[in-house]
């Protein structure tokens, strides 16, 4: 299991004019494939009138899941270099299409890979890019004497307080890396000298 993925958090568009074609670049988070192939199917009727719409994809914690089009072009030339952008950047649960108007003037191989990768490697660069973490999610809770005590551990720490509730004790929902939790846990429970209760909640991947 890995402690941390890259993913897509905000979609990014580019576009490029290469010998009078023109590329059109897009890449979208997608949680699986079925969502990625609705959406390449959405994209081709949208630009049904272009010469090739090309893609490739990669899902899975663990980018087990990839597959690429060429969509009518040479063998090799517009769905793997896709691909080979998607994997440099090291992430996953992304689609990239790549969508060609034809301007008359052929690029030969060489050409289109490069235009292929130029137009993914646009669209991904105008697009956001998040980790996703093997996380744990607890909640603090305390009396009030003791907020300032958590409030400056989480902060000389740089953790982030995800909700608050003030009742009869205040609780603090937090989450931070599975592999960090023991030590913050016992950090907490020596700040407040004891005066604390911490409750588990689930363990999975969260955009810390």
């Amino acid at each position: 299991m890995k402690d941390a993925y890259k993913v897509l958090i905000k979609n990014g568009t580019g576009e490029i004019i290469e010998k009078k074609s023109r590329f059109i670049g897009q890449a979208f988070s997608v949680s699986d494939v079925k969502e990625a192939e609705e959406i390449i199917s959405e994209v081709s009727k949208k630009y049904w009138d272009a010469r090739h719409n090309c893609y490739a994809y990669v899902i899975g914690e663990n980018s087990e899941i990839s597959k690429c089009s060429d969509n009518g072009e040479p063998s090799g030339t517009a769905g793997k270099p896709i691909l080979e952008v998607i994997n440099g950047a090291g992430i996953t649960n992304t689609l990239i299409i790549v969508t060609r108007y034809f301007g008359g003037v052929l690029l030969g191989t060489g050409g289109l890979v490069r235009a292929y990768t130029q137009s993914a490697q646009t669209a991904l660069s105008n697009a956001e890019i998040g980790e996703m973490v093997y996380a744990q999610k607890f909640t603090v809770k305390v009396g009030y004497n003791m907020i300032n005590n958590v409030q400056y551990y989480l902060t000389q720490n740089n953790i982030k307080i995800s909700d608050s509730r003030y009742e009869a004790d205040v609780e603090f929902d937090i989450c931070v890396k599975e592999s960090d939790y023991a030590a913050i846990s016992s950090g907490l429970t020596q700040k407040c000298e004891g005066h604390i209760t911490i409750i588990e909640g689930d363990k999975s991947y969260f955009m810390l």
